[in-house]
C-alpha cells in the first residue's frame, strides 16, 4: 500500500503522488512571532516535523518551508505595551520558538523565511494582483477583490453567499465589498512600515505565505499543512491570491492538524487557560510531551491534562526501559540483528504511517515490540540476533516519530524516575527480577539512589 493523505480541499484521502519524483515541496505555516508559543502552536510543529521525518525515513528529499510572522497588529501592540520595537519582540520570541521547539526534537526548517525580510516579494506580487485586476488600491490600503475569484470557498467549503452574510466593513476600511481583504494596510502614526507604490504602510497577513510560497517552493508545491483553524480565512485567501495570480493550483495537498483542549476545554486566554511550551517543558520531559502528541491522530483532537502526562510518562517509561533492558544485556554487542523480526514490526508501522501519517497506530507497534522485547528478555533460548533486532526496532521506528528512547541522564526528571520505579515494582511482582535489576542499574547510572523501606521504595539523588 502506497501513502494516502486526507486532503481537506477533497474532504477525502488520496494517494500521494508528489509533482517531482522523490521530492516533496513543503510549506507550513509559522507563528506569530510576539510571545511564547502554547501547546496549540506545538501541535503542528510537532505533527508536520513527523510527516517530514517519515518522508525522509522513504526516501524523498523534502524542502520544508516554514514561515516567522514578524509584523502584524499583535506584534505592534505588544510594541507600544512593551515599549520595544516590533523587531526587538520578533527577534525575542523567534529565539525563544527555537528553543521550545528545539526541546521536543522538531528540525529547522529546509528555509524559516520572515515577513520583513520577504518585502520585495509581497509587494511585488501584490503589485501584480493590482495590475491583472485582482486587487485595488484605497487610501493607501490594497484590497483583494474577491468574487473576482470564482473558486473562493473551495477550501473551507462554504458559498460565496453565506461568507457575505456575515461579512462587515470595519471603521476606517474603505472596500468595494465586505468580503474584500487587505494585502497591503497604510501605516499609522509611529508605526513599523515600508515604502511602496501605494504609500508607506505594511503587508496583511495572508499574502506574505502566498509570497514565500512563490519564492521558496515555487508557483504549484505538493503539500500545505497548518492547523484546522487556518483553513478559513487564511489559507482560502492564500488559495485565491496565488491561484488568480499563477492560473494553476497552489498547492495539490491540504493538511490540517485537530483543535487543542485543556481539560475538555477550548484554549483560550479569556478562559485563562493557556499552556505554553516554554513553562510545560519545565514540568514535563520534552520527549514525553511530544510522544504525547503522536499518540493521537493529527486530525483529531487531542486533550491536554496533567493527568494525561502523567500517563504517558508511564506509558514512555515503559518503552525507554524496554530499549535500556536490550542496551544493557546487549553491552554494545555488534551482532547483526535478525532482518526478520525487524521486519515484524517495520511493515504495521509503515502501514499505519502509510494510512494518512496515522501516529497513534504506529506507537502501538511500538508498544508491541516492547512488549515482546520484555518477553525475549527473560527467555533464556533468546539469540543476540533477536535481542539485538527489537533494539534496532525500538531505535530506527521512534527515530521516525522523532523519539529517542536511549537514555539521557541530562534529562531525568523526577516523574521519569517515579515511572521507572513504578515498571521495577511490576517486574519484582512478575518475578522478572533481572528487569528489576536492570532498572535498578539505570537508575543508578543516571544519579538515582533507591532505598527499599518497609514503606515502599524511597529515592534520592546521589553524585552522578
Amino acid at each position: 500500500m502506497g501513502l494516502n493523505v486526507y486532503n481537506t480541499l477533497t474532504r477525502k484521502k488520496e494517494p500521494f503522488h508528489p509533482i517531482e519524483e522523490g521530492k516533496v515541496r513543503m510549506y507550513v505555516c509559522g507563528p506569530t512571532v510576539y510571545n511564547y508559543i502554547h501547546i496549540g502552536n506545538a501541535r503542528p510543529a510537532v505533527v508536520f516535523d513527523t510527516v517530514r521525518r517519515y518522508f525522509e525515513y522513504r526516501g524523498y528529499k523534502v524542502n520544508y518551508v516554514s514561515n516567522f510572522t514578524d509584523v502584524d497588529d499583535r506584534l505592534i501592540n505588544a510594541s507600544k505595551a512593551r515599549h520595544q520595537s516590533v523587531p526587538e519582540i520578533a527577534e525575542q520570541f523567534i529565539k525563544a520558538y527555537k528553543e521550545d521547539t528545539g526541546a521536543l526534537n522538531v528540525q529547522p526548517a529546509t528555509v524559516h523565511p520572515r515577513a520583513t525580510e520577504t518585502m520585495p516579494e509581497i509587494i511585488a506580487f501584490i503589485n501584480k494582483l493590482v495590475e491583472s485586476g485582482f486587487a485595488y488600491e484605497s487610501n493607501g490600503d490594497v484590497y483583494f477583490r474577491t468574487r473576482k475569484f470564482k473558486e473562493y470557498g473551495k477550501l473551507s467549503h462554504q458559498s460565496i453567499d453565506d461568507l457575505k452574510a456575515g461579512a462587515r466593513i470595519q471603521i476606517g476600511e474603505d472596500k468595494e465589498d465586505p468580503l474584500d481583504f487587505a494585502l497591503w494596510k497604510a501605516a499609522k502614526p509611529g508605526e513599523i512600515k515600508w515604502n511602496s507604490p501605494w504609500g508607506d504602510g505594511r503587508p496583511g497577513w495572508h499574502i506574505e505565505c502566498s509570497a514565500m510560497v512563490e519564492k521558496y517552493l515555487g508557483d504549484t508545491i505538493d503539500i500545505h499543512a497548518g492547523g484546522t483553524d487556518l483553513t478559513f480565512p487564511h489559507h482560502e485567501n492564500e488559495i485565491a491570491q496565488s491561484e488568480s495570480l499563477h492560473h494553476q493550483t497552489m498547492a495539490h495537498y491540504w493538511l490540517h492538524n485537530g483543535h487543542i483542549q485543556i481539560n475538555h476545554e477550548k484554549m483560550s486566554k479569556s478562559i485563562g487557560n493557556v499552556i505554553l511550551v516554554h513553562d510545560l517543558i519545565k514540568k514535563f520531559d520534552p520527549q514525553v510531551v511530544r510522544f504525547f502528541i503522536l499518540t493521537v491522530q493529527y486530525r483529531h483532537p487531542i486533550n491536554f491534562s496533567d493527568a494525561l502526562l502523567n500517563d504517558a510518562v508511564q506509558a514512555f517509561g515503559r518503552l525507554k526501559t524496554a530499549h535500556y533492558n536490550l542496551s544493557h544485556r546487549l553491552n554494545e554487542s555488534e551482532s547483526a540483528a535478525n532482518e526478520t523480526i525487524v521486519e515484524k514490526y517495520r511493515k504495521p508501522f509503515i502501514e499505519a504511517m502509510n494510512d494518512d501519517f496515522n501516529t497513534a497506530n504506529a506507537i502501538a507497534v511500538l508498544f508491541d515490540a516492547a512488549r515482546d522485547a520484555n518477553i525475549a528478555l527473560q527467555n533464556e533460548s533468546s539469540t543476540i540476533e533477536e535481542l539485538q533486532a527489537y533494539l534496532q526496532v525500538l531505535t530506527e521506528l521512534p527515530a521516525v516519530l522523532g523519539l529517542t528512547l536511549a537514555d539521557d541522564t541530562d534529562r531525568i526528571v523526577d516523574r521519569d524516575v517515579e515511572a521507572l520505579i513504578q515498571n521495577r515494582e511490576e517486574a519484582r511482582k512478575n518475578r522478572a527480577f533481572d528487569v528489576a535489576d536492570a532498572i535498578r542499574d539505570q537508575l543508578k547510572e543516571a544519579g538515582i539512589i533507591l532505598e527499599d523501606t518497609p514503606q515502599g521504595v524511597r529515592w534520592k539523588r546521589g553524585n552522578v
